[in-house]
């Protein structure tokens, strides 16, 4: 599981490791701290003694040096703590060299530059104009601005979608909700919670959670209707009929 780890910091048995086994995971340890972390000088490495009795000792020394924070005798996540640790070295070691190899650089040499005739793809999302010019719309549309420009975009974009496109417009009457307002305030309990703005808001939400639901049910049935007219009553050809032997 530690194959491609070990192989990119060239560990020279990373085909047969078993990091179950504990001299091999005690080598694996000690070729690490004496290629690739370096923390302790040549002469102070008292792990570099694989079959020292006073090992494991040394070892959580060494794991409170470098503040690895897996718990003793988590071999497995020890092991895949101190390969993360030695990669972040020797990719911090050789920073310039994989960046030429990363994926942003890639996609940037391999990707033309085209100039966008739509002028949608020069907006700056982030930008003060940007969110001015939304607000701008969403007044006029009487919708309340959300601190995300996006989200109010995204609430103006559907309001224009459902009641100002072109059948909307041309037969108005079909698309406005008719009806005696619903009196949520007095109809839903349950809903005190000691704010009246809170208690409007919740039971609000519980509402447009109910047509969601409606709206659900709707698409289900409409699904089996269709179903139902395709198998519910097949076409069936009498003459290909048999009767007896």
């Amino acid at each position: 599981m530690f194959k491609r780890k070990l192989s990119a910091l060239q560990y020279p048995n990373s085909d047969s490791l078993n990091a179950n086994d504990e001299q091999q995971f005690r080598k694996v340890i000690v070729w690490l701290e004496e290629n690739k972390i370096k923390k302790y000088k040549a002469d102070k490495r008292a792990i570099s003694d694989v079959n020292s009795s006073n090992w494991k000792n040394s070892f959580e020394q060494y794991k409170r040096d470098v503040l690895c924070p897996v718990k003793p005798n988590l071999t497995i996540e020890e092991l895949d703590w101190f390969l993360n640790f030695a990669l972040d070295i020797e990719y911090l070691k050789n920073k310039s060299k994989y960046e030429q190899h990363s994926l942003a650089v890639i996609k940037s040499a391999s990707i033309p530059n085209v100039v966008a005739d739509n002028p949608l793809d020069c907006l700056d999302f982030g930008g003060d104009d940007f969110k001015n010019g939304v607000d701008c719309i969403a007044k006029m549309l009487k919708i309340s601005p959300h601190p995300n420009p996006l989200v109010t975009l995204k609430a103006c974009s559907k309001l224009i979608c459902s009641r100002l496109n072109p059948e909307s417009i041309k037969n108005p009457n079909d698309f406005i909700i008719k009806g005696t307002p619903f009196p949520y305030e007095d109809a839903i309990k349950g809903y005190n919670l000691g704010d009246p703005i809170l208690s409007k808001a919740a039971k609000s939400l519980r509402l447009l959670y109910i047509q969601n639901l409606r709206d659900l049910q709707t698409q289900c049935n409409e699904s089996i209707v269709f179903v139902q007219n395709m198998t519910a009553n097949p076409k069936t050809d009498t003459k290909l009929g048999k009767v007896g032997k």
